[in-house]
C-alpha cells in the first residue's frame, strides 16, 4: 500500500504516517520518523487514519469499517522471568489467530512461564494507550515478535496489515513484509495459533 497522498482500505481514507504525526503516540511517532530516515519505502508505505475511539477493539472495527478480518494484526506483550530476570515481548499476529503464549513465545524468552503484562504496566512503559499499543516504538529492551503469517499476503486481506497507533483514535496500516523488516522486529513461524 502506498500513499498517494491518500488510499482507501475498507472504508477508511489513509494518508502518510508521516503527514499526520498528531495520529500518533509519541513514541510510534518517532520510531517511523526513525525508520523512514534509514529506509526509502516507509515514508510512503506507513500510513494512518482517524477513527471513532470506541470501535478501536478489533471486532468493532473490522464491522464498522468494512475491513477484512484478517487485514488486522493484534499486538500484545507478554512476560515471563528466568533465574530473576524479566523478558519481556511484542507478539504480532494476525486478528483471525491468536498469539501462542504459552508455547511459542514461553519457548522463545526461555522462561518457565510467560503472562500478558498488566494493562497500566503496559500503558506506562510503552507511552501508548490501551486498545492501540503496537510494536512501532516499544521500549528497546522488549523483543518484537512477528508471526510469519503477518509477513506475508493473507488470501482475503493482501498484502497490507493494520496495527495499533498507540493511540484509540487512529490506525496505522502498511504492507506486512514491510513491517517485518522494522528494526528490531523477529519474524517467527508458528507464533500463532489458529
Amino acid at each position: 500500500m502506498t500513499a498517494d497522498p491518500t488510499t482507501t482500505l475498507g472504508s477508511l481514507t489513509w494518508v502518510r504516517a508521516l503527514d499526520r504525526p498528531d495520529l500518533l503516540a509519541d513514541p510510534v511517532r518517532a520510531a517511523v520518523e526513525a525508520w523512514a530516515a534509514a529506509d526509502d519505502r516507509v515514508a510512503d508505505a506507513v500510513v494512518v487514519t482517524e477513527i471513532d475511539p470506541d470501535l478501536a477493539d478489533t471486532a468493532a472495527l473490522t464491522a464498522a469499517y468494512d475491513l477484512p478480518p484478517a487485514a488486522s494484526a493484534n499486538c500484545v506483550l507478554v512476560a515471563g522471568r528466568r533465574e530473576g530476570d524479566e523478558r519481556v515481548a511484542a507478539a504480532v499476529v494476525r486478528a483471525t489467530t491468536r498469539a501462542d503464549v504459552n508455547n511459542a513465545v514461553k519457548r522463545l524468552l526461555d522462561v518457565r512461564k510467560a503472562s500478558f503484562l498488566p494493562t497500566d504496566r503496559a500503558v506506562a512503559e510503552s507511552g501508548m494507550e490501551y486498545g492501540g499499543i503496537t510494536p512501532l516504538g516499544l521500549p528497546a529492551d522488549y523483543r518484537v515478535l512477528v508471526d510469519a503469517r503477518v509477513a506475508t499476503d493473507d488470501p482475503d486481506a493482501g498484502p497490507v496489515v493494520v496495527i495499533g497507533s498507540g493511540l484509540r483514535r487512529s490506525k496505522v496500516a502498511l504492507p506486512g513484509a514491510l513491517l517485518a523488516s522494522a528494526p528490531g522486529v523477529e519474524v517467527v513461524e508458528g507464533l500463532a495459533l489458529g
